[in-house]
């Protein structure tokens, strides 16, 4: 049987956590963070701190893991490591059918919803929709295809995204001190807001944000010396995603008012741009947004063409003899990748129909699709955070004891976030989570293969 090669390198890898996670939601959710605070940019930093905190925390402790398991897909080793077997299924039907499709399809919707802006079009109309379906098949093509190409597509759009991110940074920081705008900005909400409640629903808007890191995981096995280069990569990839996104939000109260940024939706951020860099600068770097958003994109359909593999490895979910197959000529999963682009389709059919759609289609069934997922997965950290303490007896204090406990109570600050955020939606979400776990479950014995 053809198996993964290890093709890969440190550079890709942390392009991988950079490139994954950097892109759509600091610009997409920047919006949402300055809206549910209010306008208060002191609340609004402290949310993206946290959230980059309790990322880096949770990196941090699967880095070590990553120094001691390797197998197919990180976070399902680790869990088959700490928790056992039949955890790590679940854990690994989570991503395939609900965790990585959602985010894909929203991430190709936001896409094309910031290619629509520059464009003039509207980010619900049927061009919005053409142009999601077709950033998804194109990115699914360039990973089934080509994989050495899709690597090197993240790269380099990796470097592209960071542009506009610090130019907004450095420029319209120095611009907005010189102004002003940005004392201003610090100084005046635009609406008062319970301090509380506005933190938790920013910074479970960060969540989406700051998603991604994990995904570098689901290579290990196709990344050269991934003991060794794995940890380097989620540790130094996570805390230069947390830098620039707090620099980049600092940068844009130097553009505009807190009040035109919170009223003007999608374009905000263009009109940020165009006002620091004029319209055919701003243009420009918009373009560099786009962009950006596609490398997301292409990490997450990189990560989903694995879903199915990662379980059919181990000779489980459904028909693991037809998905663990790999392709001898492009080295990648063809069964399994098939199957993720389908199943990301069906999340952004939901998408839609709960999120975008006049009126709604699924009454109480709405839910935003684009975090609860991710709040998900940070609750299914928890046993595996919970074990390593009791399993793992030579990390010493710091990173066997202390680590593990700072990274259960950011997980668990998280879940409470959503309630926050979410409301009653969290509750219909986990009615349709037990749903598709119950599917899982026909598929989670073990078969010969």
């Amino acid at each position: 049987m053809e198996g993964l090669h290890k093709k890969y390198g440190l550079i890709t890898a942390i392009a991988m956590v950079v490139g994954t996670v950097v892109g759509s939601g600091v610009f997409f959710k920047a919006e949402k963070v300055l809206t549910s605070t209010g306008g208060n940019l002191p609340i609004g930093i402290l949310a993206w701190a946290l959230g980059g905190l309790i990322m880096i925390i949770c990196a941090y402790n699967f880095a070590v893991m990553a120094t001691k398991y390797e197998k197919v897909n990180g976070i399902v080793d680790y869990a088959e490591h700490m928790v056992g077997p039949k955890y790590a299924y679940f854990v690994g039907w989570f991503i395939a059918t609900i965790y990585l499709p959602a985010m894909t399809s929203v991430l190709a919707w936001v896409s094309a919803r910031y290619t629509c802006v520059l464009l003039g079009w509207s980010i619900v109309g049927p061009e919005c929709m053409v142009l999601t379906l077709f950033y998804m098949v194109l990115s699914y093509v360039m990973n089934a295809l080509s994989p050495i190409i899709a690597g090197k597509f993240q790269v380099s759009t990796t470097i592209i995204k960071l542009i506009p991110l610090y130019l907004m940074a450095i420029i319209g920081t120095i611009v907005g001190l010189k102004s002003g705008m940005v004392v201003q900005n610090f100084m005046v909400s635009v609406e008062e807001v319970e301090t509380s409640t506005a933190l938790f629903t920013a910074v479970c808007a960060t969540a989406f944000a700051y998603e991604g890191w994990i995904i570098a995981t689901s290579i290990n096995a196709e990344l050269k010396d991934s003991k060794k280069n794995l940890p380097i990569a989620l540790v130094v990839g996570t805390f230069i995603v947390m830098l620039t996104y707090i620099l980049y939000y600092v940068g844009l109260s130097g553009a505009v008012t807190n009040e035109v940024m919170m009223s003007s939706g999608e374009t905000g951020a263009r009109i940020a741009f165009s006002t620091i860099f004029s319209n055919i600068g701003g243009t420009l770097l918009f373009v560099f947004v786009v962009i950006s958003c596609l490398g997301t994109l292409n990490g997450l359909m990189l990560a989903s063409t694995r879903g199915l593999y990662a379980l059919a490895i181990r000779g489980k979910g459904p028909k693991p003899e037809i998905f663990k197959q790999v392709d001898k000529v492009t080295n990648m999963p063809t069964n399994s990748s098939v199957v993720g682009l389908l199943v990301t389709m069906l999340w952004f059919f939901y998408f839609y129909g709960g999120n975008l759609a006049d009126p709604l289609w699924f009454g109480k069934f709405c839910f935003d699709s684009s975090e609860l997922p991710i709040i998900t997965i940070y609750a299914m950290y928890l046993p595996i955070f919970i074990l390593s303490i009791k399993k793992d007896k030579s990390s010493g204090f710091f990173r066997g004891i202390l680590m593990p406990i700072l990274a259960i109570f950011g997980c668990i600050f998280m879940v409470i976030a959503a309630y926050f955020s979410h409301g009653n939606a969290v509750f219909f979400y986990l009615i349709i989570f037990a749903v598709v776990m119950a599917i899982g479950m026909i598929f989670s014995k073990e078969k010969k293969v």
